[in-house]
C-alpha cells in the first residue's frame, strides 16, 4: 500500500494527491494517514508546494464525499425510518435511537460534519446523514471543507516537518487510526447482540 501511494503521488503529484484523497472518502481501506504525511515529505523536499497539496487534498476529499451525501439524499428519512423498524439490530439502532440521533443531527449538522471529518472511519461516511436530513449540498460542503483541510493540514504537515522521517508519522497516525475502527467494531458488535429482537419491528 505504501509503495502504491508514494509511488502514485510521485508520478501525478497534487492531481495524484487529489484522486488519492477522493478514493480514501469512497474506500476507506486507501488510508489519508498515509496519503498526506507523504505529500508533506514531498513538499518538504521541494517536490511539492505545502499549500497545494493541502489544497488538493481538501479538494479530493471533498469530491470523495458526494457519493456518500447523494446515497443519503436517495435512502431519505423514511426509508431509514423503516429500515431501523425492520433491521434495527443489525444497524445498531432501534427506532428511539434514530430519533434521537435525527434530533441531534438537526441541532448540530455542521458541527458533526467538521468534527467527523477528522475522525478516521466515521470521516468517510459522516456526509451521508447530511444527505438523509436533506441538507442543503452547499452548506454540507462548506462544514466538511473545514474539517477535511484542518485534517489535511495536520497530517501534511506533520509529514512536512519530519521530512524524510515521514514514515514514522504514518505509522503514529495509522496505528491511532486503527484503534479508533477496532472500538467501532467492538461497540457495534456489542450493539447487535444488545439490542433485544423485540425493539425490531
Amino acid at each position: 500500500m505504501v509503495d502504491f501511494i508514494t509511488g502514485f503521488i510521485e508520478r501525478f503529484g497534487y492531481l495524484g494527491v487529489a484522486l488519492l484523497m477522493a478514493a480514501e472518502n469512497i474506500f476507506p481501506p486507501i488510508p489519508s494517514e498515509l496519503i498526506m504525511p507523504f505529500a508533506g515529505a514531498a513538499a518538504a523536499r521541494g517536490e511539492l508546494s505545502l499549500a497545494g497539496l493541502v489544497v488538493a487534498g481538501g479538494i479530493g476529499s471533498l469530491l470523495g464525499t458526494l457519493p456518500w451525501y447523494w446515497l443519503g439524499r436517495s435512502i431519505g428519512a423514511e426509508r431509514l425510518r423503516a429500515w431501523v423498524r425492520r433491521h434495527g439490530r443489525w444497524l445498531a439502532m432501534t427506532p428511539p435511537d434514530l430519533a434521537r440521533a435525527e434530533d441531534w443531527f438537526g441541532r448540530k449538522g455542521g458541527w458533526a460534519l467538521l468534527g467527523g471529518r477528522m475522525v478516521p472511519a466515521v470521516r468517510s461516511v459522516i456526509s451521508m446523514p447530511a444527505g438523509i436530513a436533506r441538507m442543503p449540498l452547499a452548506t454540507m460542503l462548506a462544514w466538511s471543507a473545514g474539517g477535511t483541510l484542518a485534517w489535511s493540514a495536520l497530517l501534511a504537515g506533520l509529514g512536512y516537518a519530519l521530512a524524510e522521517q515521514y514514515a514514522r508519522v504514518a505509522d503514529v497516525v495509522d496505528t491511532v487510526a486503527t484503534g479508533v475502527v477496532m472500538v467501532l467494531a467492538v461497540v457495534y458488535a456489542w450493539r447487535v447482540v444488545a439490542i433485544p429482537r423485540s425493539q425490531e419491528g
